[in-house]
């Protein structure tokens, strides 16, 4: 019955020329129908490239704006209309904008997993993947990251010569493994390499052999020769013993399930197709201006300098 469907959607989307988008974290059956997948960023790095005048992300909110953000011009569909992402709503435009009033010689850092509205008072985003080296290069002493203190205190322990404030933000997911999930992944498959999203606590932070980004984790597992326990969302496992069936992947902890990621299903993006479901993303052009400012001053930090 899945494989009846995914036919129907790669039929439907082909007929309506319509371009199907799936963040790494969804669920194996999603990715398999998607035309680009990967992370926020590259998903809307991928839409503006994508011939079709109509995408539908299969992620959560701020994903689906961030898309819109950089292809004003196409129309955008969020495949569940309830996906979000707890993070991104922890902290309020107004609280920026005060805390930027009381300290005139701070950056405001945020981590692209942020509201339309949270980064257009922001002065530059960053990824899992860039933020070391967009901080690093940032013309700026004192930084409020914002709103992941998790991300932001491995960026800070890795660049120890700027004043890095952090906001008491997370990830719930990510935030919920504790010290006894590792102890006990470890001693269960101790030869296991331990790959790690910076998204988790500092102190769980200690028990892994490589720490990156999704993308760096999917890239690191497939690569090395040995088995894996994999310390982020679920469903990278999942993407990983489909590519790898050759290899052991392990769960760092049960806990590792975002229920928003889950919420789009099959249907849900069927219905999006026929018109019957999904929400489309409309921005205030004022709005959408201000929030690209920093998305751009990121693709302008975190290039690579020329000649390496």
């Amino acid at each position: 019955m899945m494989k009846d469907l995914q036919d129907k959607i790669l039929k439907l989307k082909k007929e309506k020329d319509i371009g199907i988008l799936a963040h790494s974290y969804q669920a194996p059956e999603i990715l398999e129908i998607a035309d680009e997948t990967g992370d926020s960023f590259q998903l809307s790095v991928a839409a503006s490239k994508l011939p079709q005048a109509t995408v539908i992300m299969c992620g959560v909110r701020f994903m689906a704006d961030t898309v819109k953000i950089l292809s004003p011009d196409k129309k955008v569909i969020l495949s569940h209309p309830q996906a979000t992402c707890p993070m991104a709503e922890q902290i309020a435009p107004e609280q920026v904008v005060a805390y930027r009033a009381q300290h005139p010689d701070h950056k405001i850092v945020a981590y692209i997993n942020t509201t339309t509205q949270l980064k257009a008072v922001c002065d530059v985003c960053v990824t899992s993947s860039s933020a070391l080296q967009i901080v690093s290069r940032l013309d700026a002493q004192n930084i409020l990251f914002i709103p992941d203190r998790n991300l932001g205190s491995y960026i800070k322990s890795q660049i120890k010569d700027k004043n890095i404030i952090l906001w008491d933000g997370m990830c719930p997911v990510h935030a919920s493994v504790s010290v006894q999930d590792c102890e006990e992944m470890k001693k269960a498959y101790p030869n296991a390499k331990v790959l790690m999203h910076p998204e988790l606590p500092p102190e769980i932070l200690r028990y892994a052999d490589y720490i990156g980004s999704t993308s760096g984790i999917i890239h690191y597992a497939l690569e090395c020769g040995e088995d894996c326990i994999i310390g982020t969302e679920k469903s990278i496992v999942d993407y990983l013993r489909i590519q790898r069936p050759d290899k052991r992947f392990y769960l760092l902890s049960k806990q590792l399930m975002c229920a928003n990621m889950r919420l789009t299903t099959l249907m849900d993006v069927y219905q999006c197709l026929t018109g019957e479901g999904g929400a489309e993303i409309v921005l205030d052009e004022a709005l959408r201006l201000r929030a690209k400012h920093p998305i751009d001053e990121m693709i302008r930090l975190g290039q690579v300098p020329s000649g390496k």
